[in-house]
């Protein structure tokens, strides 16, 4: 039995889906008592998404992000329940090496990995702290959503003068991963970047988009410097680029995942390609 909270979510549902039968959603608003059954595996995916917008409290994060996940995973130490599964994020690194301007979503995040970590973990239990990079796939909401909506507009990717490698995560390779610790009791308790084995360039994705829209991309090199304005800009007006969008977009951000791929020993069933094109290939079926 796998117990999940946030399952209403993006990975909520694909992880349920993937999962099939003897999942159990859990609803933490309800206010009813938490209970896990012996032998169960729990998985935390409930949490506040980080706001591009930032137009949240700060407190928002550490009540939901951090408090919540102290109340789930003492559940989990007083039960019976054999494995957990925490969905923190590769944000969470920006707190840990204490990156100067961490958002308090990444601080949220890391103050839950380190509660987890802090408590003594009773013999027979295992606990996975998860930090995926950006996750994409069917009923995908976000950054990915702005780069396709600009290719199918315009057939045009106005920031080809950068060029960088960045890890990118199919949720069906991050639904296997989460299958594998449930089932694997060789895969040692931990913190674990999790990410495709191949990073893509920002262009490979562009390109990937218009191949899913059957549509020519057209890369145009815009200088850098016009590009640094109009983010600063964003960040005080609605425009559709700002600084965390265009980091996104733009900056090398690789993640070796392979220290918990070498324990699962079998390698992700998408390879980084494949699984955007999946992926856009939904995008072009909800249009």
């Amino acid at each position: 039995m796998v117990y999940i909270t946030g399952s209403t979510g993006f990975i909520g549902q694909n992880l349920s889906q993937y999962l099939g039968e003897g999942v159990v959603h859990v609803d933490l608003r309800s206010g009813e008592p938490l209970s896990f059954e012996k032998g169960a595996a729990v998985v935390h995916l409930a949490g506040k998404a980080h706001d591009l917008k930032n137009t949240s409290e700060p407190s928002a994060y550490f009540e939901v992000n951090t408090e919540l996940t102290k109340k789930v995973f003492d559940t989990f130490l007083a039960s019976e329940a054999s494995v957990f599964v925490f969905m923190s994020s590769i944000k969470a690194q920006e707190a840990q090496e204490e990156v100067k301007g961490a958002s308090a979503y990444s601080q949220s995040k890391y103050m839950a990995e380190q509660y987890i970590l802090a408590q003594k973990l009773p013999e027979g239990k295992r606990v996975y702290v998860l930090r995926p990079v950006m996750v994409h796939g069917p009923g995908n909401k976000g950054n990915l959503n702005l780069l396709f909506g600009v290719v199918k507009k315009l057939g045009v990717w106005p920031l080809a003068a950068f060029e960088n490698q960045r890890s990118f995560l199919s949720v069906e390779n991050l639904c296997f991963v989460v299958q594998a610790l449930i089932e694997k009791e060789s895969v040692a308790s931990g913190v674990y970047d999790v990410a495709d084995e191949q990073p893509l360039s920002t262009k490979q994705v562009v390109a990937l988009a218009g191949e899913g829209l059957q549509k020519k991309v057209l890369f145009w090199k815009v200088p850098k410097g016009l590009w640094f304005l109009l983010a600063k800009l964003g960040d005080v007006l609605p425009l559709p680029i700002n600084t965390e969008r265009l980091e996104k977009l733009t900056q090398n951000a690789v993640v070796d995942a392979s220290p918990l791929m070498k324990q699962i020993g079998q390698p992700l069933p998408l390879q980084a390609v494949e699984g955007f094109r999946k992926t856009f290939a939904s995008f072009s079926t909800y249009e």
